[in-house]
């Protein structure tokens, strides 16, 4: 499958990423997320050319899917379509005032075709790979992960986004060995380092250890409303502090996508790190200025761009 952002003259650096396309099932509306996908439409507006990975299924989402994908411009060859299973749905419910989110079992995106998926990759050469841990949970997935990062000699990148009840120690784990590059929030470092026994003075102590023991080049931690920071490949501690929205907070939704996409944009743009840190952290605090996990206009970006001389 292609479109006219498949046909182009590719300008953008490639990225690769693998895993869920998830719509957010609410009473009175339908909103399509998931990390990868939020990540891939940041990426495709700051210029780069990043291509997802996914299933999904013979469905109206697939339908919607599709049609919002075209309208932002993106890369759809990676994105897989079968009849068994659906798209992936997330029920919100409503209780007490507050949101619920289920995240359904046996979804489109846990079956992500391993054969298909070494075909595009081995086609598109990435200068970098993104993954996470939610695509995991089902084994047509989990294979289909190790030949995307097998095929791959690029960076990898493990955005690693826990999401109870769909985690374990052992895909933590498989996870961890196969990275160069980790971001996860302070959270995340607490689940982690429980599971290995990890312990030390401080939280960037304990990220030295976990980098250590894994041999990760660059572990990157954000902490909300408090910044984030990184050891780099040297074990060289980097922060820097909260960041100005600049109007009311709305919601934190898709703020650590946001994060993620500005800091693979670092990357691949050679911006020094605390530069990057910086920016990502910038861009993160604006998506919190909104509803919802991205803006409906591309217009959204030109300010970051123009900022950015990109």
């Amino acid at each position: 499958m292609q479109n006219e952002a498949t046909s182009q003259s590719q300008s953008g650096r490639v990225v690769a990423l693998f895993g869920e396309i998830l719509a957010d099932i609410f009473p009175d509306q339908t909103i399509l997320g998931g990390a990868p996908f939020n990540v891939t439409r940041h990426l495709k507006a700051f210029k780069l050319h990043p291509v997802l990975i996914t299933r999904t299924g013979h469905d109206a989402l697939h339908d919607e899917l599709m049609l919002e994908m075209n309208r932002l411009g993106l890369d759809i060859s990676g994105v897989q379509n079968g009849p068994f299973y659906p798209t992936g749905q997330v029920k919100v419910i409503l209780e007490n005032g507050n949101h619920r989110y289920e995240i359904l079992p046996d979804q489109a995106y846990d079956h992500i075709h391993a054969g298909l998926t070494h075909m595009i990759t081995m086609a598109l050469k990435p200068e970098l790979t993104y993954f996470g841990t939610l695509a995991q949970r089902g084994m047509e997935s989990k294979l289909a992960l190790d030949k995307f990062l097998s095929d791959g000699k690029s960076p990898r990148f493990l955005d690693i986004n826990l999401r109870k009840p769909w985690y374990n120690k052992h895909t933590i784990k498989r996870s961890l060995v196969r990275t160069d590059i980790l971001k996860m929030n302070e959270d995340e470092l607490d689940v982690i380092a429980q599971y290995f026994k990890l312990q030390g003075a401080d939280k960037p102590q304990i990220a030295r250890l976990l980098a250590d023991e894994f041999e990760i080049g660059k572990v990157v931690v954000t902490n909300g409303a408090e910044g984030c920071w990184m050891l780099d490949e040297e074990r060289k501690l980097l922060s820097t502090g909260p960041e100005e929205i600049g109007q009311p907070l709305v919601d934190t939704v898709g703020a650590g996508d946001a994060f993620a996409a500005v800091f693979i944009l670092g990357l691949l743009s050679g911006w020094e790190m605390l530069l990057t840190l910086q920016r990502a952290n910038q861009f993160a605090s604006a998506i919190c200025g909104i509803r919802g996990a991205a803006p409906q206009s591309l217009d959204f970006y030109t300010r970051f761009s123009h900022e950015w001389s990109l």
